[in-house]
């Protein structure tokens, strides 16, 4: 898997934990939340120093963003289904 879809995954993953909206999240950086979607999508890349400022927002590491645990990579899914069920 490419570099940048596991950051974006990753990103996906913590954003999604924290309960927060794209538009929310990214209105907070001045950025265009479609630009950012790209982002997660693992479209584009992004500096070090741009996942430093959004680790900080989410009260991750950096080093948070490079996690490949491919239970990560369907949590959305596994969350849903098991809302449906309560």
């Amino acid at each position: 898997m490419k570099i940048q879809k596991v950051v974006g995954n990753n990103l996906k993953y913590y954003r999604y934990k924290a309960n927060l909206s794209q538009e929310k999240f990214y209105g907070q950086f001045g950025l265009n939340y479609r630009y950012l979607a790209s982002v997660e999508r693992g479209e584009v890349n992004v500096s070090i120093e741009f996942l430093d400022n959004l680790a900080k927002v989410l009260k991750i590491n950096v080093c948070d963003f490079f996690n490949t645990d491919p239970h990560r990579f369907d949590f959305k899914k596994r969350i849903d289904e098991k809302e449906k069920k309560i």
